[in-house]
C-alpha cells in the first residue's frame, strides 16, 4: 500500500513538453486537467500588462530585454529535463518565423499600454476570439461555426462602444487590437506544430531565439530609443526578472501542452479572462476607474460575456453528443 502510494505522487514527465506535475494535484493527461492549467496560466497572464506599466522602458526595448530572459528560462528548463536541443533545419525556419511574430504581438501589446493603459489593451485584446475564429477553420481545414460569427460580431459592437468614447486611446486600442491578431496567429501555428509531434519546449527555445534575434538586428541598427541598449533602474530590471521567468518561460512551456488536447479558438477566448484579471488589478493597483467611462466598462462586459456563451454553447453541444441518437431532439 505504501509503495503504492509512493508511486502515485512521483513526479513524472508529460507529452511532449516534459513538465512535470504532482499527479493528485491535477492529472495533466486529462482534459480537465489541461483546462485547469490553461486558467493557471492565463492568472499568471493578467499580471503581464501590471509589470509591463510598472517597468518604465519603450514597449520595444522591454521586449527586446524580455526575450532573452524567457528565453534562458526556458533553457535551463531544457538541460534540466535532458530535452533534444537541435531542431532540424526546416523546422528552425519555421520557429524563428513565428518568433517574430511573437516578438511583433508583444511590442504592440505593450505599445498599446504605454500609448493608454491597461484596461484599454486587455479590452482590446480581447478580440483574438474574433480572430481565431476565422484564423482556425483555415488551418484547420474545419467550417466555420456561426455561433463563433455571432459571439465574434459581439465582439465588434463592443469595440465600437468603447472606440466612441475613449478616442484619447485611439493608437492604444488600434496597437491592442494588433496584439489580439498576432496573438490568435501564434496560437492557430503553435497548436499545428504541437499537433503534428514537435516538441513543446523546442519549439518555445526557437521562437524565443528568432524573435529575439530578428528584434536585436533591427536595434542594433535603428537604435530606436535614446539612452544605452541595457540602460534601466533597478525597480525595471526585478520586474523584467519576473516578467521574463514567472509569466512568460512557465507559461509559455505550459500552453504548448495545453494546445494539444484544446483548441486555439478556446484558449484564445479563455484568454479574455486575462482582461477580467487584468482590468481588477489595474483598478486597484493603479486606480484605472478614474480615466475611464461607464460605457468602456459595458464593452467590456460584453467582451467578456463571450467567454461564458462560448463554453455554455459548447457544454450543450457535448451534452447532446452523448445522448442516445433517439432522444436528441426531444428537447
Amino acid at each position: 500500500m505504501g509503495n503504492n502510494r509512493l508511486k502515485r505522487v512521483k513526479i513524472a514527465p508529460i507529452g511532449g513538453t516534459g513538465i512535470p506535475y504532482l499527479y493528485p494535484i491535477v492529472n495533466t493527461e486529462s482534459r480537465a486537467g489541461n483546462y485547469f492549467l490553461l486558467h493557471f496560466i492565463v492568472f499568471i497572464w493578467g499580471w503581464t500588462a501590471i509589470l509591463g506599466k510598472a517597468i518604465d522602458l519603450p514597449a520595444l526595448q522591454l521586449v527586446w530585454l524580455r526575450m532573452p530572459i524567457a528565453l534562458s528560462g526556458i533553457f535551463l528548463f531544457m538541460i534540466v529535463r535532458r530535452h533534444k536541443l537541435i531542431p532540424d533545419l526546416r523546422s528552425l525556419g519555421i520557429y524563428f518565423s513565428i518568433g517574430l511574430i511573437v516578438a511583433i504581438h508583444w511590442i504592440t501589446f505593450y505599445g498599446s499600454i504605454k500609448a493608454s493603459n491597461v484596461s484599454v489593451t486587455l479590452a482590446c485584446f480581447s478580440t483574438g476570439s474574433l480572430f481565431s475564429a476565422y484564423v482556425e477553420p483555415v488551418f484547420f481545414k474545419r467550417k466555420v461555426r456561426r455561433y463563433e460569427i455571432v459571439l465574434g460580431l459581439m465582439v465588434v459592437v463592443a469595440l465600437i462602444m468603447i472606440f466612441r468614447v475613449e478616442t484619447q486611446y485611439k493608437w492604444g486600442i488600434i496597437l491592442g487590437i494588433l496584439a489580439a491578431f498576432t496573438s490568435s496567429l501564434m496560437g492557430v501555428f503553435n497548436a499545428m506544430l504541437v499537433r503534428n509531434g514537435h516538441n513543446g519546449s523546442m519549439v518555445s527555445l526557437y521562437e524565443m531565439t528568432g524573435g529575439f534575434l530578428g528584434l536585436s538586428i533591427y536595434v542594433l541598427i535603428a537604435h530606436p530609443w535614446e539612452g544605452g541598449y541595457f540602460a534601466m533602474t533597478s525597480s525595471d530590471m526585478w520586474y523584467l526578472l519576473l516578467l521574463g521567468l514567472a509569466c512568460t518561460s512557465v507559461p509559455f512551456l505550459i500552453s504548448m501542452h495545453v494546445l494539444k488536447t484544446i483548441s486555439p479558438y478556446t484558449v484564445s477566448l479563455t484568454l479574455n479572462l486575462e482582461t477580467l484579471y487584468g482590468i481588477v488589478f489595474a483598478y486597484f493597483i493603479y486606480h484605472e476607474d478614474k480615466q475611464l467611462t461607464t460605457t468602456f466598462y459595458l464593452g467590456s462586459a460584453i467582451i467578456l460575456s463571450t467567454i461564458f456563451l462560448n463554453g455554455w454553447i459548447k457544454y450543450r453541444g457535448q451534452q447532446q453528443e452523448r445522448k442516445p441518437a433517439g432522444t436528441r431532439n426531444e428537447e
